[in-house]
């Protein structure tokens, strides 16, 4: 049995202050000013994107002040130390 890989729509009304709305359409780019579902579904997928980034960043800040993973780093570096001056000549 074949499952539908269709993707679904879900509509929703959203009241917006007359000065957002004045805003956006003198932001928006020409393309979508006169389309304003693919404004908001820009609008959306820009802010889903810039949420995840924020998410990811606040998850590697953490991880670089964790004290086992700085361990854990610095025995990696001083393992892999030897290997730093590999294809260059000794002098």
């Amino acid at each position: 049995m074949k499952h539908s890989t269709k993707l679904k729509t879900i509509r929703r009304s959203v009241a917006l202050p007359g000065t957002l709305v004045a805003e956006l359409s003198a932001l928006a780019p020409a393309e979508l000013r006169g389309n304003w579902n693919r404004l908001v579904i820009v609008a959306l997928r820009e802010y889903a994107a810039r949420r995840r980034a924020l998410a990811f960043e606040s998850q590697m800040a953490a991880m670089a002040a964790d004290p086992d993973v700085q361990a854990e780093c610095a025995i990696i570096a001083k393992e892999f130390s030897v290997a730093d001056l590999d294809g260059l000549r000794h002098e």
